[in-house]
């Protein structure tokens, strides 16, 4: 019985407690009689966890964070459970609305499978910095309207190779707050024999720690040397790097000083290739370089760019071209010894670039035989689509039956990736994780080659929208373009960015080549 009271007492105490809105009411006496000091209260070891991640807001309205070119195709991309009818175009500075434009259903899409929209506002042209709004579900990031959006960007993206040279002063008046002491100028030993020093100096960094990769390096190579080869008119001796103004566009300087570093990489006696530099305790002052052995992937890719880059920089050095084309027959001839070790893919782009720059005829039999017994021609994989761009541009004599199949195989895999693109929701084949920016920019860059064939508007406009993509027209809103943008990868995911990965920061300025030459072309 006495139980039952004090129980009948503490639930009328407790709940004159929740009553009142808190725990102690202020009439009551402060110590009630309560002993200060109280036994302590052991746990259960149930003790709750509040690790709560708060979902991170994004806009149902999606835009080029960037801009748009005045004359360009302009679409954004609505999402939600109920959309409107319409929307407006804000301007940022007067809050005043300029244009309304109406949605068009593009069906669901997204986690959610919220409905999507288009709102398409090409025709308006009007330069200025502008937001989208539109009812329910709010408004947009800026962006602006201008001539040229990308400019800025374009060039921003050619000089990260100057800031991620190595074993070079990078001065304050040109790097900003990215200038450094020359690095890694150590002699690196020879990882088989520790006895042997090398010079390999130079180049560019892979990665934080000052890594370089002969492989890396030649895939960044070849897709610029591929950009200037396709879009040489739009490139400027200006960009601001030591070499600017010396008469030579700044884009075949920056090649040239990691062309400098391969040729280290070569040994000297048999022509074969060390395959990348790696730097150990890169804090310390006391760091150690390692010199990594030889490998026949990196010297086959060394003959093929190293041939790649002498065709094209003839015109500039002649001897220099020289120098490298015969570095380029040296490593070709050792791997030669080793077939069955090489990839037969990278040897037919090495002999497609040593046939263009030489004419000789063993090139030519190796580059066509392969191209002859291949079922399908994988243009999927990156030697044999360079290879076949070069086979297919190369003055020298070719097989005409087998070009015209060659170009057939490059049509249809376009035409596949601009249908696929056409029809998907943000306008391009980005997945759900946003995580194959690599493949993107791979299918764009045989979507430029051919569109420089042939300038068909429809690649054009699909090359656009992969620009819209990458500056966060993508269902997560992230501009994956180095500070650029309201919601950028660097707040979320360093390691997402395009521009500080020296591969794909090559074959996104081959993108963003064909579009800037279209926007000059329009002016």
């Amino acid at each position: 019985m006495r139980k039952r009271c004090v129980q009948s007492i503490l639930t009328v105490f407790l709940c004159s407690c929740i009553l009142i809105g808190c725990g102690v009411p202020d009439n009551l006496p402060v110590n009630m009689g309560i002993q200060e000091t109280q036994e302590e209260i052991v746990s259960l070891g149930l003790t709750p966890e509040f690790n709560y991640e708060v979902p991170v807001s994004t806009p149902n309205i999606i835009v080029d964070q960037i801009g748009y070119a005045a004359d360009s195709s302009k679409v954004a991309v609505f999402r939600g459970e109920i959309l409107p009818d319409t929307y407006h175009i804000i301007d940022a500075q007067t809050e005043e609305v300029v244009y309304t434009g109406t949605l068009e259903s593009k069906g669901s899409s997204g986690k959610q499978q919220d409905e999507v929209c288009y709102g398409d506002f090409t025709d308006f042209t009007e330069p200025g910095t502008y937001y989208l709004q539109a009812k329910i579900i709010g408004r947009s990031y800026s962006f602006v309207i201008t001539d040229n959006p990308y400019e800025e960007i374009f060039r921003a993206s050619l000089k990260q190779y100057y800031y991620n040279r190595c074993g070079f002063t990078l001065s304050t008046e040109l790097a900003g707050s990215a200038a450094h002491n020359a690095c890694h100028t150590n002699l690196a030993q020879l990882k088989e024999d520790a006895t042997v020093q090398l010079d390999v100096s130079g180049g560019w960094h892979m990665d934080e720690n000052g890594n370089r990769d002969v492989i890396e390096g030649c895939e960044a190579v070849n897709s610029l040397l591929l950009t200037y080869e396709l879009y040489g008119d739009i490139f400027t001796d200006d960009i601001g790097i030591p070499e600017s103004g010396n008469g030579i566009p700044d884009i075949m300087d920056e090649i040239k000083y990691e062309i400098d570093w391969l040729l280290k990489m070569q040994d000297s006696k048999s022509g074969a290739v060390y395959a990348a530099v790696s730097v150990i305790d890169n804090q310390m002052p006391s760091y150690i370089l390692y010199t990594e052995n030889i490998t026949m992937d990196a010297t086959i890719q060394f003959a093929a760019t190293m041939a790649k880059f002498s065709y094209l920089y003839q015109s500039y050095d002649r001897a220099f071209a020289t120098q490298c084309l015969k570095a380029a027959d040296r490593a070709y001839r050792y791997v030669g010894q080793y077939l069955a070790d090489v990839s037969e893919e990278a040897y037919f782009f090495a002999a497609a670039e040593l046939y263009r720059a030489t004419g000789n005829y063993s090139y030519r039999t190796v580059a066509q035989d392969f191209l002859l017994k291949s079922e399908q021609i994988d243009m999927d994989n990156d030697s044999v689509f360079l290879g076949s761009t070069t086979y297919l541009s190369t003055k020298q004599k070719v097989d005409v039956a087998l070009c015209e199949r060659v170009i057939k195989i490059l049509l249809k895999e376009v035409e596949e990736i601009a249908y696929t693109a056409k029809n998907a929701a943000y306008l391009t084949d980005g997945n759900k994780e946003q995580d194959n920016n690599s493949e993107l920019l791979k299918k764009m860059a045989r979507l430029t080659v051919v569109d420089h064939v042939i300038t068909n508007h429809e690649y054009a406009t699909v090359l656009e929208n992969h620009m819209h993509y990458f500056l966060g027209r993508n269902e997560q809103s992230i501009s994956y373009i180095d500070v650029a943008g309201s919601r950028n990868y660097e707040s979320l995911d360093k390691k997402m960015g395009i521009m500080k990965q020296i591969d794909l920061n090559a074959e996104f300025i081959l993108m963003l080549s064909a579009i800037e030459e279209g926007i000059l072309t329009e002016e």
